[in-house]
């Protein structure tokens, strides 16, 4: 039951896409068919705020910063990630705790990660990066734009609340069992492999939960965060994702979107956009096409869509 809970927390697919083992772990086996991950041009660690981060740079371009989810790695994007780095440069990070990043002794908590980043993205030399957060990388995100939001051009959270009520009543329940008592059958998950094909030490996986649980059990809400963001944001979810439609219309309420209708010349269009993706769920959407292809546009500054006067003057 135990086991069941928390593979409803976190994807089980997170097999894609994962890095060959840097530790003398046995690679994580790739699934068959899948498009090959690009060769990172630069990897490293920085130490921000106590906390010895590993980040890669893939591609060239215009900069996204690129946030994982829970018990994940930068490869768990996987394709996606692939197909951001054909005409963008993405920069992955592995979050506190997590793949080649240690756990060290602080506890994990999204808005002191979200600072961080902040910190992290100058030390590189970067003014400013577009930033794509799935999950617990979007709450990162969140907090990220909200502190530093001169370093935020655009920002993209996939499938995350912006407060703990924005789950399901059961994922909540299922959220507060997670600890170091799970570790011993979790040794056959995606979630496990990934991690020791790549920590710095993989004997640490069990208070990588311990600290996973107590961040999840904690009492969560950033309304003031999404207070005080000012760039342009795209809110993303499956529609059978584990977070709430009604938290999700909230959430884009909260940015000002969906609150009247648009215009005949979408005068009164919101500068932020709302996709919920069809058949997807919290644990597929971050390797869909379909993630990529709708927030890219977003993410360029681009609009496909005309009005109708448009149309008709064009012929």
């Amino acid at each position: 039951m135990l086991k069941t809970a928390l593979l409803t927390i976190f994807a089980t697919v997170l097999s894609l896409a994962y890095a060959p083992a840097t530790n003398g772990a046995e690679p994580v086996q790739k699934v068959a068919g899948q498009k090959s991950m690009p060769t990172p041009k630069k990897t490293g660690h920085l130490a921000v705020n106590g906390i010895n981060y590993y980040y890669q740079v893939y591609g060239e371009g215009e900069p996204v910063l690129l946030l994982h989810g829970g018990l994940g790695i930068i490869e768990m994007l996987g394709p996606n990630l692939a197909r951001l780095a054909e005409g963008r440069q993405v920069i992955g990070v592995d979050l506190h705790g997590h793949g080649r990043t240690p756990l060290g002794n602080r506890p994990i908590d999204l808005a002191a990660i979200g600072a961080d980043m902040g910190v992290l993205v100058r030390q590189l030399g970067y003014r400013q990066v577009d930033v794509l957060g799935y999950s617990m990388g979007g709450g990162v995100g969140l907090h990220m734009a909200a502190q530093a939001p001169e370093t935020v051009r655009r920002l993209v959270i996939v499938s995350a609340p912006f407060a703990k009520d924005g789950f399901y009543p059961e994922m909540i329940a299922a959220q507060a069992q997670v600890g170091a008592g799970m570790a011993a059958m979790m040794k056959d998950t995606p979630m496990y492999k990934s991690y020791v094909a790549v920590a710095p030490d993989a004997s640490e996986f069990p208070k990588l939960l311990d600290a996973m649980g107590d961040l999840m059990r904690r009492d969560y809400d950033a309304s003031a965060a999404v207070a005080k963001l000012t760039m342009p944001i795209m809110l993303v979810y499956g529609d059978g994702d584990m977070i709430r439609l009604e938290h999700i219309v909230d959430f884009y309420h909260r940015l000002g979107g969906g609150l009247k209708d648009a215009g005949w010349m979408r005068e009164h269009m919101s500068k932020n956009r709302l996709a919920i993706l069809p058949d997807l769920t919290h644990y597929d959407i971050f390797v869909s096409p379909k993630l990529i292809e709708t927030v890219l546009p977003f993410l360029n500054g681009e609009s496909g869509s005309k009005s109708w006067a448009e149309e008709v003057d064009a012929k």
